[in-house]
């Protein structure tokens, strides 16, 4: 059976998206890994266009897409923005509606920091 709305481990689940330098994203997925707070982390290359500070950018950069459980968010925004280079790095996450549960139990089992 597929988790959906209202099962418990899927309500725990979440998906953070981070961007970092391509140089750095390795590094801040390792140790949010050995610390315990993600399960997973993707790494993928992207182009970002943006305005910073009335400049306009287009730069290369890595997209880390991480798994967690939701009540070690908030922890692994602050191992993120402690690590991270930017002034101001992005950092979004969203709750899991649906997906595998034999894959959200993994997560879940995997971000027990006991």
């Amino acid at each position: 059976m597929e988790a959906g709305p209202g099962t418990e481990t899927n309500m725990e689940i979440c998906v953070l998206y981070v961007t970092a330098p391509q140089s750095q994203s390795e590094a801040l997925a390792k140790s949010l890994l050995e610390k315990h707070l993600i399960a997973c982390a993707n790494i993928t290359p992207v182009r970002s266009l943006y305005r910073w500070k009335g400049e306009s950018c287009d730069d290369k950069e890595d997209l880390l897409i991480l798994k967690t459980r939701k009540g070690l968010v908030q922890a692994t925004i602050a191992a993120v923005k402690a690590e991270h280079p930017y002034e101001v790095p992005e950092i979004i996450a969203l709750p899991v509606i649906a997906g595998h549960a034999l894959y959200l139990d993994w997560v879940y089992t995997e971000t027990d920091r006991k």
